[in-house]
């Protein structure tokens, strides 16, 4: 009976598949003629499908008869009758409005049209990329409306939305390919320097503020995802090349060459299986940080004053580096006179007021190296198990040169960063594993190197083994202090005698450009932190496991339902040089579990969305984070959005472990209980810095420090008129409780009465009031005929009754975007262009490098494309920033200007 059943089946089987197709076709646009790539050809009833390779081909192999429905975004939605084999089959797709029509995951994890999203959201598609005026994918975010980018370097880019911008944003989830794209140890997402090149980022989604309930900790001021293209669907090999030129003006470098190559190719082999290879190559000399104004430090707080290095003998420029030493003569000039009792009258006239004074600093031009590389290779493997179970094997690894500013400048030198992936992904559920490795290379402190290169030159101070100072006529001060007051005695002005005691103390002094210098800098350089050198040897680890499963098809007649969680494992490894980890590794754990429940009541006119999620860190109490939002259908393509939303942040990983001296000797220090023990501040107090201003001493306290909350309450509408007008906006308000800040202490030695002797930390602190803040945004986009498109967006953040200053809102307060432009211009529609233009207030940035105002920016973007399609070719020509308007986005931050390129594309789709 057994041996009958299998014999049936067999044959079964095989009259099956006499009876299957193999079909083959072309989808071409209407208009163009151009094969259309990445169009979703499915069996209408049936679960089999393709996609279109590049130039609109596929191939599907199916049982007769059958309809084929072919779908993609801005094209009318065709079915296609077979009932017979044919050669090839021609689809003519009719362009349609795109606008609304977008789908996104991000605001409910599961798909829907952007239109009909809940709560904010954006989404850039890979043809807006395509055709957007930037050099890189990177600088289209900065389009969006309510988005500010702080930029360190060329490479090193940060966004964030809502205020409270920093380099390497703590407050801003970001994922590329639903992995945590944050460095474990050095705290900054680095999705320009690893990650996805241009041509392979099929999306990406933007959600503007709290989006922890279903993204986890860090979704304080919103969650980035960036989605890169599934091999199955973008088929073959493309490449890109764009060569320009930087620094056309010569103003702060000589012109020099960019470069940016990138290629992809991707393969579906059978039915079963798919791969991808990319790569991308970024080469060019690096903006200049070059904000020379003077600097009154305090701790790692300050502001700009005026003076300069010829008329204030303290001067701390903002990105000179090793003027940070600073120190007062009137302890020196008192021994002098010890020594010498005849000038005792005298130089008791000079012991009024402190005399400090700063040791002479390098520029950043002289001491960080100019040539920005970053080469990051990717590769993918997919395997489909079962019709709708697919596996996934992804690797990302980039490596290269970049500048970030975090409390000093960091060169960022032979960076190396791996994040490995698998994940299987089963339609309604997803289960995946990831690890990010990381590697410091040769990257280096240049603040504090700058600091120790002076120091070996010719120490400021000798001290002895109990860091008690003891002056030696060889020392950097004392020479000072000697010239100093021999120039007084011979009767010089005040600032020319500080002049003449420079120049003698300076004596020897290597020029930046000397083999002596050069030779002197990279040994300290390679000099690990924990040994008296710049270096930092940062290898920390992540690991995370996740997974989610959508329950609808069951609940759906109550409710639809999803349900997920990780667990997260950080393996803090610095041997010393970032973190308190000299005996070990630190290891760190969180483990989270997230549920959302939704349904639509009164006729599908509205649909309510509940979610909540619950987060533990190991050091910290747990937290949870609901969200409630409700979706009101007005009318077709018209709905309005209500929306309740939490967020929270445990302290980051350097916020909990760091033990680190940076800018002006101060100890950055982390969170946790035991440094408490480790600094002896239960035994010997420490002080706040400020109450020293003020004349009564108040002590501080130190480890209380917790995670950070948020409550949002938005109201939205989005609304698509006749296809041609799509109108976004909202408004906003949010409050934040135990807002994460920096205090600065200080530690006497031996107490109060000897205030010389002292340290000062920097240490994790919570705002005591609460963080209030509202905005509200507005985009417009508008088809025009012929295929013009012009889009506008308007946005304000508003930090509200408390100073910028305890808070680093960072924001200007308002912003906005104008774009103009055409894909399809002329009878064969091969040219297109694209214009922006790009406002930003004024305001004032607060950061732990430095504080100061940053000027309004207005900036034009343009580019100018033509298409070849026989060849697959598109020619291009364009510039960021065109008309050169150099501009900073944050105190201490590179002065950027003009990036003109050329480019040329081989089967961009």
């Amino acid at each position: 009976m057994r041996a009958s059943l299998l014999v049936l089946a067999t044959l079964y089987s095989v009259f099956l598949f006499a009876q299957s197709t193999t079909l083959t076709g072309t989808v071409r646009n209407n208009a163009t003629g151009e094969g259309v790539p990445a169009v979703s050809v499915s069996v209408k009833g049936g679960t089999a499908g393709t996609f279109t390779d590049g130039s609109g081909r596929f191939e599907i192999t199916v049982p007769l008869p059958v309809v084929l429905v072919f779908t993609s975004v801005g094209y009318e939605t065709q079915e296609h009758p077979v009932n017979a084999a044919s050669d090839n089959i021609i689809i003519n797709f009719v362009s349609t409005s795109s606008l609304g029509q977008e789908v996104v995951v991000s605001a409910t994890r599961t798909p829907q049209r952007i239109l009909e999203s809940p709560v904010t959201v954006e989404r850039v598609n890979a043809t807006a990329i395509r055709n957007a005026p930037a050099a890189s994918f990177y600088d289209v975010i900065s389009n969006i409306k309510g988005v500010d980018i702080v930029a360190s370097s060329l490479t090193f880019k940060t966004p964030t939305t809502r205020g409270f911008s920093q380099s390497g944003n703590l407050r801003l989830n970001q994922l590329v390919d639903g992995m945590d794209n944050q460095a474990p140890g050095l705290n900054f997402s680095v999705g320009g320097v690893i990650g996805l090149s241009e041509l392979d980022v099929e999306s990406v989604e933007l959600l503007p503020g709290a989006s922890s309930a279903l993204y986890g900790p860090g979704g304080m001021n919103g969650t980035l995802l960036i989605n890169s293209k599934n091999p199955f669907r973008y088929q073959g090999l493309s490449v890109q090349i764009k060569q320009g030129m930087m620094h056309a003006d010569g103003k702060y470098r000589s012109p020099s060459l960019y470069t940016n190559w990138n290629v992809r190719w991707a393969q579906k082999i059978g039915e079963k299986f798919a791969f991808k290879i990319t790569s991308e190559l970024i080469n060019a000399k690096d903006w200049l940080a070059a904000d020379y104004r003077n600097y009154k430090r305090l701790g790692t707080t300050g502001d700009i004053i005026g003076g300069t290095r010829e008329t204030d003998p303290n001067y701390d420029g903002v990105n000179v580096y090793g003027d940070e030493t600073t120190a007062d003569i009137r302890p020196v000039l008192q021994g002098i006179a010890a020594q010498a009792p005849f000038l005792g009258g005298y130089v008791s006239t000079l012991l009024g007021q402190p005399i400090n004074v700063s040791r002479t600093g390098y520029n950043e031009k002289e001491i960080i190296s100019p040539n920005t590389i970053n080469y990051k290779i990717t590769g993918a493997l997919h395997y489909k198990l079962k019709p709708n179970l697919e596996a996934i094997f992804a690797a990302y690894w980039g490596t290269g040169n970049t500048v970030y500013t975090g409390s000093d400048r960091y060169s960022l030198k032979d960076l190396k960063i791996g994040q490995y992936k698998l994940e299987l992904n089963g339609g309604n559920w997803f289960a995946r594993a990831y690890t990010t490795q990381e590697n410091a290379g040769q990257s280096f402190n240049a603040t504090a190197t700058t600091r120790l290169v002076n120091e070996a030159w010719k120490p400021t101070i000798t001290f002895d083994a109990n860091g008690n100072p003891t002056p030696q006529a060889t020392d950097w001060l004392v020479q000072y202090s000697q010239a100093y007051l021999a120039a007084k005695l011979n009767g010089s002005q005040d600032l020319a005698a500080h002049q003449a005691a420079r120049a003698v103390a300076d004596q020897g002094r290597p020029e930046a450009s000397s083999e002596e210098f050069r030779q002197l800098f990279d040994r300290i350089r390679k000099v690990p932190i924990s040994q008296g050198g710049g270096l930092f040897l940062d290898k920390s680890d992540l690991y995370n496991i996740e997974g989610q499963y959508n329950f609808s098809q069951y609940t759906s007649s109550f409710a639809d339902i999803i349900v997920g969680g990780n667990f997260k494992k950080y393996v803090l490894n610095s041997e010393g040089t970032l973190f308190a980890d000299s005996t070990g590794p630190i290891g760190i754990n969180e483990v989270g579990a997230y549920v959302q429940a939704s349904r639509t009541l009164f006729n599908e006119r509205v649909r309510f969305t509940f979610s909540g999620r619950y987060d533990k860190n190991q050091n910290f109490k747990g937290r949870f984070t609901p969200r409630a939002t409700a979706l009101i259908k007005l009318a077709d393509n018209n709905n309005l959005r209500l929306s309740y939303q939490t967020a929270y942040r445990f302290p980051s990983t350097q916020q909990q472990w760091i033990n680190l001296v940076v800018g002006g000797g101060v100890v950055l220090i982390g969170g946790n209980k035991s440094f408490g023990d480790y600094y002896h501040f239960n035994t010997n107090p420490i002080y706040r810095l400020d109450s020293l201003q003020g004349g009564k001493l108040v002590q501080a306290e130190f480890g209380n420090s917790k995670p950070e909350s948020v409550q949002s309450y938005e109201v939205g509408y989005k609304s698509l008129i006749a296809n041609k007008l799509l109108i976004d906006a909202y408004v906003y308000r949010g409050q934040y409780t135990d807002f994460i800040i920096r205090d600065l202490v200080v530690q006497f030695k031996n107490g109060p009465s000897d205030p010389a002797n002292r340290t000062v930390y920097s240490i994790p602190g919570n705002n005591p009031t609460k963080v209030k803040t509202y905005g509200f945004g507005l985009s417009l986009d508008y088809s025009l005929p012929k295929g013009f498109v012009v889009s506008g967006n308007f946005s304000s953040d508003v930090l509200q009754d408390i100073s910028e200053q305890l808070s680093a809102f960072n924001a200007p307060k308002y912003r906005g975007n104008i774009a103009f432009g055409n894909s399809g211009l002329g009878a064969k529609k091969q040219l297109g262009f694209n214009v922006v233009y790009k406002w930003q207030d004024d305001f004032y940035f607060v950061g732990d490098f430095a504080n100061g105002h940053i000027e309004d920016i207005n900036t034009l973007d343009a580019q100018v494309s033509y298409r070849l399609p026989k060849i697959k070719s598109v020619f291009k020509i364009g510039a960021n920033n065109l008309l050169n308007q150099y501009y900073r986005t944050a105190a201490g931050n590179p002065s950027i200007g003009g990036l003109y390129y050329v480019s040329y594309g081989y089967n961009i789709f």
